[in-house]
């Protein structure tokens, strides 16, 4: 079953259980499946799927930063909610060892020798990790081993 499909599946239930925060963020998260399946003119990966739900949880990590900075824990709550709703579509993060271990790989993968050579590198590192780990800390990551290459 594809996730497109889970995501189908998950919001019958939803429906069927009265679920309403579940209900709401599955199908905002189905209708910006759709968007971005019409925009490329064919059915999505899951890698893509993953890539859109990153997308709205990003959206949510922003407005619960904004809601608390404006005094309103109550808009805050509610979207802390649809963000878990979100992260269980998303899959099992990566420890900073194995985001590690993946840049050394990547790292000798291009023969990167200098800091000049980050762009290569996260070319080869970024679909590796998509949806596992932040790009930043990727990007902080690669930065060191190659300054460490420099030295």
């Amino acid at each position: 079953m594809t996730l497109s499909e889970k995501l189908g599946e998950d919001l019958k239930a939803a429906m069927k259980g009265q679920d309403e925060p579940r209900v709401r963020v599955l199908r905002l998260l189905k209708t910006r499946v759709k968007e971005a399946s019409v925009a490329k003119r064919d059915e999505l990966t899951d890698d893509e799927v993953i890539k859109v739900v990153i997308s709205e949880t990003k959206k949510r990590k922003e407005a619960i930063e904004l809601f608390e900075q404006g005094g309103r824990g109550d808009l805050a709550s509610r979207e802390k909610e649809e963000m878990d709703i979100l992260q269980t579509y998303m899959p099992p993060q990566l420890t900073e060892d194995e985001v590690r271990t993946l840049a050394q790989e990547a790292v000798e993968e291009v023969g990167a020798l200098d800091p000049r050579d980050m762009g290569k590198v996260m070319k080869v590192l970024m679909p590796r990790i998509v949806g596992r780990s932040e790009g930043s800390f990727a990007s902080r990551t690669v930065k060191e081993l190659l300054a460490q290459k420099k030295d």
